[in-house]
């Protein structure tokens, strides 16, 4: 659906040069709901607008639904941009104008009788539950409600993909996970692409299908957005998902004073994490039965990475060095992961 083979940006001035999107390369499929994640100044708004080329690259190419956006003149990209819409983080309303009128308005500009657009509105306010708003102007809406006006005005196209820039970053947790529930309402209901672009490792986690993590306008680690939680390899992605994963060690487990390798008499503490429907069973009691060693939970939680859920434990396994090690075995067996932290004498 959109691919960017070596696509870069760079700002020129007389005060210097700013590299601001290195040469990147990614595909997003069909369908799917795809993260970009980054910090301030990574380049992952620079790389968004690039895809509708509200920023035109300095290199590379841009193929949207098989067209190349890169090729196209500007009144090519007008008609084609008609087909990508695109939400914002201040939400880009227009105040003198009600909510039908906003949600009208790229209607309006494409030249559609009125007939159709009354009709679009009614149907783009029932799909994000504003049936009863339509009368309003901005002023009189919350941050929510105006996002989803954005969201509507955005859809009243038929666009194929949708460009979400930082969309729920001005908005509170609560307001955040309804706005982020009825996207990926609307994914499945339309089976629309949409591209994220956030700061917030909780938005990735909660939507998304797979995800691209950029610094300093360079795509440092892509893949599946479970891989990417349950196994980050960049430094800058381990420190977006340590957080809502739960990867820092609890405070008790920092302060223990553990060594390397086994000890007679010590006890092994380990982190297990499991995922998907190996996150209901029976993995701690089965291995208390099977083998003469005891075991205390330190730490434990589950958690939902999109539809699937994901659970780490730490453990507290005692018990002679035959029982720890096939205790030890026992859970590398089994479908988690496990990381012994160190053995506690």
């Amino acid at each position: 659906m959109i691919t960017l083979e070596n696509v870069e940006k760079t700002y020129y001035s007389k005060a210097g040069n700013i590299a601001a999107l290195k040469p990147t390369s990614l595909k997003v499929e069909q369908g799917e709901i795809f993260g970009i994640i980054g910090l301030s100044g990574a380049g992952k708004s620079t790389l968004v607008r690039c895809i509708n080329m509200l920023e035109r690259p300095t290199g590379g190419r841009v193929t949207v639904d098989g067209q190349e956006m890169t090729a196209m003149t500007e009144t090519e990209l007008r008609q084609a941009r008609q087909h990508i819409g695109m939400i914002f983080q201040h939400f880009n309303l227009l105040a003198s104008r009600t909510v039908r009128q906003n949600i009208a308005f790229p209607l309006e500009i494409q030249g559609k009788d009125k007939t159709f657009i009354d009709k679009k509105v009614s149907e783009m306010l029932d799909l994000v539950q504003l049936e009863d708003r339509g009368d309003y102007h901005p002023s009189q809406l919350s941050g929510g409600q105006k996002q989803r006006v954005g969201i509507a005005r955005a859809l009243a196209s038929d666009p194929k993909v949708l460009l979400c820039d930082e969309a729920t970053s001005a908005l509170d947790p609560a307001t955040t996970k309804s706005i982020l529930s009825l996207l990926k309402e609307i994914n499945e209901k339309l089976n629309l692409t949409i591209v994220m672009i956030t700061h917030q490792m909780e938005v990735v986690k909660q939507i998304c299908d797979r995800v691209a993590v950029i610094e300093d306008g360079v795509i440092v680690e892509q893949g599946r957005m479970i891989d990417v939680f349950i196994n980050p390899k960049h430094p800058t992605t381990k420190a977006f998902t340590a957080a809502v994963t739960n990867a820092e060690l609890p405070e008790m487990v920092q302060k223990m004073r553990l060594t390397e390798a086994y000890q007679p008499g010590a006890k092994m503490i380990t982190r297990i994490s499991f995922i998907g429907d190996v996150a209901g069973e029976p993995i701690i009691s089965g291995m208390v039965k099977k083998f003469a060693v005891d075991v205390s939970i330190l730490y434990g939680n589950i958690d939902q990475l999109k539809d699937t859920a994901y659970g780490t434990l730490i453990l507290e396994v005692s018990g002679d060095e035959a029982a720890i090690r096939a205790a030890h075995d026992y859970l590398n067996e089994r479908q988690v992961r496990m990381e012994v932290i160190g053995y506690e004498s």
